[in-house]
């Protein structure tokens, strides 16, 4: 794989101009899918706009004052993704959250110093281990061992202490659950619940909201229970 790309052939979901160079760094192998993720070059540069070139962003990442999920990053390449959180360290002193906007664009929004020390991942796989205990596999990557009578199910929501990865509080996928759709035609909207369908089929299950809609359970992300748990508002325009 190369590092870089043709600008032209760039995600949808990423926010940067169509025209200009010709190439564009693509994102390292990572915890998202390359169209869920944009490199961290071009948070810098071109979304928050905090450095002229690669060459500044170098010297930023090099310097120790980056952080991703609470951790330290010098790959400029990283890939940010989804409820991902963008720490920046003295002078800037700011705090971000990847969140998309309703045309599905990655887009991040201003939270506090304490909300970027928590994070929302979405419960993707579960499996037993071979010491009887369950292994949970989340949206971004992480593998999580629990014990065999957690309650965790795939689709539920965990939110976590990053970078230490303790499991604060557990959002099941229900009815009268508030829920943001990182997908598909309603894609940034947050609605309310109405059940889950179980189809046993080869179609996906759907999830049906009260506000009159429907999607695919794999683009339902349970962010609360009456509101959300995290800073979602600004990046949808309300």
């Amino acid at each position: 794989m190369t590092r870089r790309m043709k600008r032209r052939a760039a995600p949808r979901s990423w926010t940067v101009p169509r025209k200009g160079t010709k190439w564009i760094r693509r994102p390292s192998p990572g915890p998202h899918a390359q169209t869920e993720s944009i490199p961290l070059v071009l948070v810098l540069r071109d979304v928050l706009r905090l450095v002229r070139n690669a060459r500044e962003a170098r010297i930023l990442a090099r310097s120790g004052s980056v952080l991703v999920d609470g951790t330290v990053v010098h790959d400029l390449a990283r890939g940010l993704g989804l409820m991902d959180t963008l720490t920046l360290g003295a002078p800037l002193d700011a705090h971000y959250r990847v969140v998309k906007d309703p045309h599905g664009r990655l887009k991040l929004v201003s939270i506090s110093a304490e909300e970027a020390g928590v994070k929302l991942a979405r419960v993707r796989f579960k499996h037993s281990v071979r010491t009887g205990r369950i292994e949970v596999t989340l949206h971004d990557g992480r593998n999580l061992l629990v014990p065999a009578n957690s309650p965790y199910r795939v689709g539920d929501t965990l939110e976590l202490e990053v970078p230490t990865q303790k499991v604060v509080k557990h959002v099941p996928l229900a009815a009268g659950q508030l829920a943001y759709v990182s997908g598909g035609t309603h894609v940034g909207e947050i609605g309310h619940v109405e059940r889950v369908e179980i189809r046993n089929s080869s179609q996906p299950n759907l999830v049906h909201f009260k506000e009159g809609f429907s999607t695919v359970k794999e683009h339902v992300f349970v962010v609360g229970e009456t509101t959300p748990l995290v800073t979602l508002q600004e990046a949808l325009g309300r």
